[in-house]
């Protein structure tokens, strides 16, 4: 039988670079669920529909393959066939994921796939509803936070990095608003599973944040 982590929590959390180190660490695969729903959105962006109407995000998923290809432990994400993983990292694709992952005929769409994958392999998987719906049986559940404003920090700077021209002011702004809209959607809200351990990473380096999850998995197994 595999064993499945289940990390969520808040955008910005850290939960993608640290699940990332973690996994390697623990010879596991990483599944990154917010860059499935990405690619949704990118999917729904390119073909013309309208972000904010349910049935022609529905409509979208016409024809559409996502898929996760592992290489050398890192994961890339096919949108048809098509390597996005660099391409679903701009605020757009965020927002778009952020409308999509509201949507019930998305979440069936995906659901399927992130079990599978959960099934198949010895895993850490992040998102918004692992623990909760996703794998409600993973071994070990953990649910990721920091303060809002040292989230938008660490989101501001990653993009400033990548060239791109952004206010802090405004990734706050639309921080906060993602954590709205996460945890006040009618399916699946963010929310903690009632048996993880919340971890509060605000004002620790990424290097003790992973020793503290790395210890909770450890404990839990």
């Amino acid at each position: 039988m595999s064993i499945n982590v289940a990390i969520d929590g808040p955008a910005g959390a850290g939960k993608s670079t640290i699940s990332k180190s973690a996994a390697k660490e623990l010879g596991f695969i990483y599944v990154d669920t917010g860059a499935l729903y990405r690619a949704v959105g990118l999917n729904a962006m390119r073909t013309g529909a309208d972000i904010g109407d349910p049935e022609s995000i529905k409509e979208s998923l016409n024809g559409i393959s996502v898929d996760l290809k592992y290489e050398n432990g890192e994961q890339a994400v096919l949108l048809n066939g098509e390597n996005v993983s660099s391409l679903i990292r701009t605020p757009e694709a965020s927002m778009a994921a952020s409308a999509v992952s509201a949507v019930p005929a998305v979440r069936e769409f995906l659901f399927g796939l992130q079990q599978d994958i959960a099934k198949r392999n010895d895993c850490i998987m992040d998102g918004r509803d692992i623990g909760t719906v996703v794998l409600p049986h993973a071994q070990v559940k953990i649910f990721l936070t920091a303060s809002p404003e040292e989230r938008a920090q660490r989101r501001y700077k990653e993009l400033i990095e990548k060239g791109e021209a952004v206010e802090y002011e405004n990734v706050l702004a639309e921080m906060k608003q993602r954590d709205y809209n996460d945890s006040h959607r009618a399916v699946a809200p963010l929310k903690p599973a009632e048996d993880s351990v919340i971890v509060d990473t605000t004002g620790i380096s990424l290097e003790e944040s992973v020793e503290k999850i790395l210890s909770v998995i450890k404990e839990k197994l």
